[in-house]
């Protein structure tokens, strides 16, 4: 190994044991090179002291030193078929330096050492002297049946793993025939129908089987005994309980055990005495009773509670027929929820080998992980990190994200800045790939929350709003419906939804496919079509071959292999570390796997916005336990306080009917600021192991150079379209005229004083037309908002169909530990303060005479909507004071003033303007206080305009 400072992050030999690994300095922070071998280990967190700490796993430290030293003693113990077999897959031939490959082994490619230890330890553990076990124990998870587990990183191997185990089962199984370690009938049970497809490689008689493309007989004759294996291989799905046909005229009754084998095992169920192989088997595991994991909390995990029982149930009902020898599970996390609050998830304590994450990435075996390490905008306020690395955290991007939207509604302004750049990355990768002579290109994959922001997504890059020119292709982006897939992946069907069955035809017929191969996926169902395109991203001659952006919610299924994803946008909730590593391994596989002269793997790289590679920033201990609760008080509606009821129209939206001919007066149009430190134009990504990055190889994406895809015109006509789009059904005459109009505004705004750009490095062409792409729905909502102000003929309100009035009466009752005071002027019992401010101003509501009714806006859904950066967003005013000649005064108390609450203001005027000429509600004025001196000013100056009669 070279001594100099490497160049990425990859140090060790994917063949070689580890020799080296990367570790945190004395200060926890900087990277430097350590020698020997990674000790195993995983980490623990603590979500109540936002700490993490890391746990060795002394058990797999210990059986890695005996495997060592029972490997150098010549694997004592083992079978003469075993012997044959070890000895086999160690040859490798000779490394030729000058090739770069290795020469004179058995196959062209060795295994990994990963693969070896992982097989090498089931060898020892089953086969090995006592003496060589001596004081080792594998706990098991309570069954009946033995469970040993190889924890493996996503894409080292897994499979040919599995055909290791295969092979040396069957054949010692068929020498040694009364020998109960080993056995020729093994059932596997995958995750999905996606790995269950990708594992028939694993059936000797396949085309493309894993044992002849490995040569994993030493010779013809064991090859030719392996063929007598007895395989099955399922999806979990298989072992669920049989449903009771309600409309059935004969009751069967429940399904018996030895039905349910039959049913489930096939031809399989002629044996007994089996080995079973659980693939993804973090997905198995047996629940306790003390363990109490909730639907929302295993949503966040990504786990499926169901899943879990049904899966162990299921072998269960199993072994009691044919009898499980043993189980041999592999996983890349192998952890189960805890159901407590110290740690997200317990490691299976029956873990043999271990090679994670980290040693993945040091020894080439996957993609090396870039995450966003700064940008030249202003960063999260608790983290400092750059706002990129955890989009969902912020605030902005999670309440957008998880509110009712329409398919239209603009994405959250940060997350449309970070898919510029990350799309412009993602471009400048997809022209490499092409001048290299690549046919596939490269992948940008989207993690996000739900359905309705997949759908968003899909529209942000299709409708053209993503200026990125190569990512506006239809017919190349993918959303997946994760419900249609997880339908799919479960062989069930699914109602037919018409628009999104034009989306994939749309898809399929642009692959490019010769005809027949078209028209037969046309006439498979939705989900079918649906499984086909996901399972074939990046596959040559296969329907998902010229997909570049796919677009999933949750996760896209574990066995999705694409090797071609380069870049991954998460937008959604990342509570686990987990579940942070099962979404970067979605992109992790490699695409090739070209050496240096040293036998190290050339790095490639995958570039993440996101999703966080470590979610909590302490290291430290667990740290002190949390102080007991605090009492809590239930606010309700006070009993026989029906004459302090505050009532007002619940209006979803104020249509603003313009005239024919729109004229702007600049003079009284408010400037708009753009602050660039609110708008990245770069970002630094860097390579990174789990929790931390090394700042040394980081790289920059820079949009200045992204000229081309940000010409003003082209602007200028895009934000005019989306103006006009917000106003045409508000505008009765021509609507070309309006478009003119519109196009001539947005010109007139751009050259005008009224753009505020406070950065003299930014006043160049370039960047300052990059700052108005990316805040082009600020700028649009600014300029409609004076359209409409001074270009309106009259207000509409529209209210809520369903609850068009809206009343303090109708308040829920709800419990609160903050500090509250009780009321005797509201109809609701108590007001909850979260500030002194807040204290001053419900003191004063219960002692000015002029105030005859009042509430705190907290539970009532008192909202006014307004624009915001495109999206539409509920202000929620603070106080509604009745005063005491009827007038009712919506106060909002503010310590600091900025647009957005200048844009609330002005929704808020035309809300009150609109309800006072519409009538029923009386007479509603508003006002903000910005000190708290002023709030006794405001109350007498609005009771004092009622008796004036205002």
């Amino acid at each position: 190994m070279p001594d100099k400072t490497p160049s990425s992050l990859i140090i060790n030999s994917p063949y070689e044991k580890p020799a080296r690994y990367w570790d945190q300095d004395e200060n926890g922070k900087l990277l430097t090179v350590t020698q020997g071998r990674r000790p195993a280990a995983y980490e623990l967190y603590d979500t109540r002291t936002n700490t993490r700490r890391v746990e060795k796993l002394e058990l797999v430290n210990a059986i890695r030193e005996r495997v060592d030293a029972w490997r150098d003693a010549g694997w004592p113990g083992v079978t003469s078929v075993t012997r044959q077999l070890l000895e086999h897959w160690f040859d490798r031939g000779e490394w030729d330096s000058e090739g770069k490959c290795w020469v004179g082994g058995p196959r062209q490619y060795p295994f990994y050492f990963c693969q070896l230890e992982a097989i090498e330890s089931l060898i020892w553990w089953l086969e090995a002297p006592q003496d060589h076990k001596q004081g080792i124990f594998l706990q098991g998870d309570g069954g009946p049946w033995e469970r040993i587990c190889n924890k493996m990183a996503t894409g080292s191997g897994k499979t040919p793993l599995m055909a290791l185990i295969i092979t040396w089962q069957t054949l010692n199984a068929l020498h040694y025939p009364k020998d109960t370690r080993f056995s020729r009938a093994v059932f596997i049970v995958a995750p999905g129908l996606t790995v269950k497809s990708r594992l028939q490689v694993l059936y000797p008689g396949d085309e493309k089987n894993v044992y002849d493309e490995f040569r994993l007989c030493p010779n013809e004759a064991m090859r030719q005994k392996l063929n007598q294996v007895e395989l099955l291989i399922e999806n979990w799905h298989t072992l669920m309980p049989l449903k009771e046909q309600d409309r059935s005229v004969v009751k069967k009754g429940k399904e018996s055990d030895e039905a349910f084998a039959r049913r489930v095992l096939g031809k399989l169920a002629a044996c007994k005495d089996l080995v079973v192989i659980n693939d993804e088997a973090h997905h198995a595991y047996r629940q306790r009773a003390e363990m109490k994991v909730s639907k929302k909390e295993a949503e966040e995990l990504g786990i499926d509670l169901d899943e879990a029982t049904r899966w162990i149930e299921g072998l269960d009902r199993i072994h009691k027929t044919r009898r499980i020898r043993r189980c041999f599970d592999l996983s890349a996390t192998p952890f189960a929820p805890t159901g407590k609050t110290n740690t997200e998830a317990g490691l299976f304590a029956w873990v043999i080998s271990d090679f994670g994450l980290n040693d993945a990435i040091e020894a080439g075996l996957v993609k090396t992980p870039r995450i966003v390490v700064r940008d030249d905008a202003m960063p999260n306020a608790k983290s400092y990190r750059s706002k990129l690395y955890h989009l969902y955290r912020e605030e902005e991007v999670r309440e957008d994200l998880n509110r009712k939207a329409n398919v239209a509604d603009p994405l959250p302004d940060l997350v449309q800045k970070a898919y510029a750049i990350l799309a412009y990355d993602w471009q400048l990768t997809a022209q490499e790939w092409s001048k290299s002579g690549h046919e596939i290109p490269p992948v940008l994959l989207t993690v996000c929350n739900r359905t309705e922001t997949a759908a968003r997504i899909e529209k942000f890059f299709n409708s053209g709003d993503c200026l990125i020119k190569g990512t506006q292709v239809p017919d190349r982006t993918l959303r997946v419906d994760s419900r249609v897939l997880e339908k799919a992946e479960r062989g069930e069907s699914v109602t037919k939804d018409k628009d999104y069955d034009q989306r994939l035809t749309e898809i399929i017929e642009a692959a490019g496919l010769p005809s027949d191969k078209t028209e037969d996926l046309l006439a498979l169902k939705q989900q079918e079509q649906l499984r086909a395109l996901v399972d074939t991203v990046g596959k040559r001659g296969q329907p998902g071959q010229k997909l570049h952006n796919v677009i999933s919610v949750a996760m896209l299924s574990e066995g999705w292999d694409a090797a071609n994803v380069t870049h991954i946008m998460g937008l959604r909730a990342f509570t686990s570390q987990l579940l942070c590593e099962q979404v970067i391994g979605r992109g992790l596989r490699r695409v090739a796997h070209d050496m240096d002269e040293q036998g190290l793997f050339l790095p490639e790289y995958v570039n993440i916005f996101g999703v966080p590679l470590s979610i909590f920033q302490d290291v430290g201990e667990e740290g002190e336990a949390p102080p007991p609760p605090k009492p809590s008080v239930r606010i309700q509606v006070e009993p026989g306080r029906n004459h302090l009821e505050i009532r007002w129209p619940n209006i979803q939206r104020i249509d603003a009917v313009l005239k024919q001919e729109l004229v702007m007066d600049w003079e009284n149009v408010q400037p708009l600021t753009l602050d660039p430190m609110n708008t990245p134009l770069n970002a630094e990504v860097a390579p990174s192991l789990t929790g931390f990055a090394n700042l040394s190889m980081a790289s920059e994406i820079d949009l200045e150079k992204a000229v081309e895809d940000f010409r003003l015109q082209n602007l200028i006509f895009r934000a005019a379209r989306k103006l006009y789009l917000q106003s045409a059904d508000s505008f009765g005459g021509d609507k070309q005229f309006l478009a003119v109009q519109l196009i001539r505004i947005v010109e007139a705004f751009l050259d005008s004083d009224k753009l505020d750009i406070p950065s003299l490095w930014h006043q160049d062409p370039i960047r300052k037309q990059i700052l108005f792409a990316l805040n082009m729905d600020t700028v649009v909502g600014h300029v409609s908002r004076f359209v409409s102000a001074q270009n309106t003929e009259k207000l509409e309100a529209i209210f809520d169909e369903l609850n068009p009035i809206s009343s303090t009466a109708r308040m829920r009752s709800w419990l609160t530990t903050r500090p509250c005071l009780a009321t005797e002027k509201s109809q609701i019992s108590h007001v909850v303060y979260d500030s002194a401010w807040e204290k001053a101003v419900a003191d004063l509501c219960e002692k000015v005479p002029h105030v005859v009714a009042w509430a705190k806006n907290d539970h009532l859904d008192c909202i006014v909507r307004y624009l915001w950066r495109g999206s539409s967003r509920n202000f929620v005013p603070d106080y509604l004071i009745r005063l005491n000649n009827g007038k009712t005064l919506v106060l909002e108390v503010k310590g600091v003033d900025d647009e957005r609450n200048r844009i609330k203001r002005a929704a808020m005027a035309i809300w009150i303007k609109t309800v006072n000429e519409q009538g029923g509600f009386g007479k509603w004025c508003f006002d903000v206080v910005f000190e708290p001196a002023r709030t006794r000013d405001v109350l007498l100056k609005h009771a004092s305009e009622c008796k004036s009669g205002e």
